[in-house]
């Protein structure tokens, strides 16, 4: 039972992470690089899409697994931690009160830059 309690908070924690991540790479505090990767880490967690589809045995769920748990690690250590602090409280309160149009809104950009990006690099190829 313990077990299992302390998942749930881990992925509270992860969840929040993730926010703050997002938070970070549009904050004017945070390097260009610690942007890039803070809003790398962010798009993919809270894309649909998996770079491993989840139906491909073991494999599959490495991505959540491993992959985003570590891109978060690297990309938390990437933010100061003064500021990581506050964006993770930031995070907390935006999560009691979710609003999902801006995230929906980035996801699908970065998609949609990437499907573009992808046609354009084949056409060449083509």
């Amino acid at each position: 039972m313990q077990l299992i309690s302390q998942a749930k908070i881990w992925a509270k924690s992860l969840k929040r992470d993730i926010v703050a991540l997002w938070l970070a790479a549009r904050d004017r505090r945070v390097s260009w690089y610690a942007k890039a990767v803070a809003g790398a880490v962010a798009a993919y967690a809270l894309s649909p899409v998996d770079l491993i589809p989840d139906f491909i045995p073991v494999l599959g769920y490495l991505d959540d697994l491993l992959i985003v748990p570590l891109g978060i690690l690297l990309a938390t250590r990437l933010v100061p931690a003064e500021v990581m602090s506050e964006l993770r409280a930031e995070a907390a309160r935006r999560i009691e009160r979710p609003s999902g149009r801006a995230g929906l809104i980035f996801i699908l950009a970065v998609w949609l830059t990437c499907i573009i990006f992808l046609a354009l690099a084949l056409r060449k190829l083509v």
